[in-house]
């Protein structure tokens, strides 16, 4: 093995580690918050659309059921998530480590 092999070796496994310890600390709970911060609109979105399926009376369901039939394969997610999701509070606490 010549020396420049075993350069080249070496740049490699620090890049690799060097990507390893970025992803861990920068871009891994960057995407975890940008992934909830988008369930969230997602949710507020739906909610808004089709308060009445938790018996929140809302003259805007009228309005958009006829999104039904494009919303039907994430509404099931969508209801059974709201259901067994912790409160907003503390949703929103995780956010900011409380």
């Amino acid at each position: 093995m010549t020396l420049a092999d075993r350069i080249a070796t070496y740049r490699e496994i620090i890049e690799e580690w060097l990507h390893g310890l970025y992803h861990g600390m920068i871009e891994g709970p960057a995407f975890e918050l940008i992934e909830k911060e988008a369930e969230d609109t997602e949710d507020v979105f739906m909610l808004a659309c089709f308060a009445d399926a938790f018996g929140i009376p809302s003259p805007v369901s009228y309005y958009t059921a006829e999104l039904l039939p494009y919303l039907a394969e994430e509404f099931a997610g969508w209801e059974r998530r709201l259901w067994d999701r912790d409160s907003m509070i503390e949703r929103k606490g995780q956010q900011y480590h409380f």
